[in-house]
């Protein structure tokens, strides 16, 4: 598997990163055993996970397969705080105190000394960003964490929070896929003029553009379920639905998986140092370890920019 550099930093990362927001909750123990040894055969090295996710269920399996599955020294790992949630509720906090304190859990979880990636999970309005950077900037010189960044920043809060920090500001973690191009307005000419990598969540559509959703919802998907089916609907018609098939002619075209191609399309764009992928099981998983990852042809790439290119 391909291995970039994040920005202008010297942090290496896999161009598929593993993506472990369902561990501890849709996902068992033994099919996240699976999903990491899969990961790791491929070539892989980057996982990524937060506080918020399972609260804390995710992380603390990750922690358990770690010096077992996969050496702690051969895996980049990713963690994020500033959200997390109590008794169902999402609480966000990235004030100094909150995330040192889910910092040293994280740690605590993990089994480890330090993490690889750290992120602020999102702005907070309530919290000057002088405050919130003060932590990550105490959390890279105290040794616990070695490189800092943020998620779900716009171009302008990226901007700020690259230009105030003391510790170089070398990630943003967005949402960025075919069917949600809204970042090449403002975040990415913000992150190429300041050196910032881009990680890319829910770089399949949130599922949709696997070609799974096409005329059904499949029963045991995301979009069947309850208290997730919102998070799928927005892509499930419309603009989306025409990218999709879109995606899904071009495939059968080169003879590869719909999923290959917008991966593809997404690793050539500017900034972008890799995509996270959080598959729910060991064969979605697979089929991604398998995708070739090649750059699409030239026309194809323009046939899809064009179709896309009112995406938000």
């Amino acid at each position: 598997m391909q291995q970039r550099y994040v920005g202008t930093s010297g942090l290496r990362v896999s161009t598929i990163g593993l993506g472990t927001m369902s561990w501890g909750t849709d996902t068992d123990e033994q099919a996240a055993r699976d999903q990491l040894r899969a990961y790791i055969s491929a070539g892989g090295t980057t996982v990524d996970t937060a506080v918020s996710y399972g609260e804390g269920r995710s992380e603390a399996l990750l922690g358990a397969m770690i010096g077992d599955v996969v050496a702690r020294s051969e895996v980049v790992l990713i963690s994020k705080a500033g959200i997390s949630r109590r008794k169902g509720k999402r609480m966000v906090d990235t004030s100094r105190r909150a995330m040192l304190t889910a910092l040293d859990a994280s740690l605590a979880r993990l089994g480890t000394d330090h993490l690889d990636l750290w992120l602020a999970h999102t702005w907070d309005d309530n919290v000057p960003l002088e405050e919130t950077l003060s932590a990550l900037d105490y959390a890279v010189t105290s040794g616990r964490v070695r490189y800092a960044g943020v998620s779900n920043y716009t171009g302008w809060q990226l901007a700020r929070a690259a230009t105030m920090s003391g510790t170089s500001v070398v990630a943003n973690q967005v949402e960025y896929s075919l069917l949600h191009r809204s970042v090449e307005a403002e975040i990415t000419p913000a992150s190429e003029h300041l050196g910032t990598g881009l990680l890319c969540w829910a770089p399949l559509g949130r599922g949709v553009l696997t070609g799974k959703y096409r005329g059904k919802i499949p029963s045991d998907s995301r979009g069947a379920s309850e208290v997730l089916a919102g998070y799928v609907q927005p892509y499930l018609s419309g603009l989306p639905a025409r990218i999709t098939e879109a995606v899904v002619a071009a495939a059968k075209g080169l003879d590869r998986r719909p999923l290959d191609v917008a991966l593809s399309w997404l690793l050539a764009r500017p900034a972008v140092a890799g995509a996270v992928v959080g598959a729910r099981t060991p064969g979605q998983l697979r089929q991604v370890l398998d995708a070739t990852l090649e750059r699409l042809p030239e026309q194809i790439e323009a046939v899809l920019d064009e179709v896309s290119s009112r995406a938000h």
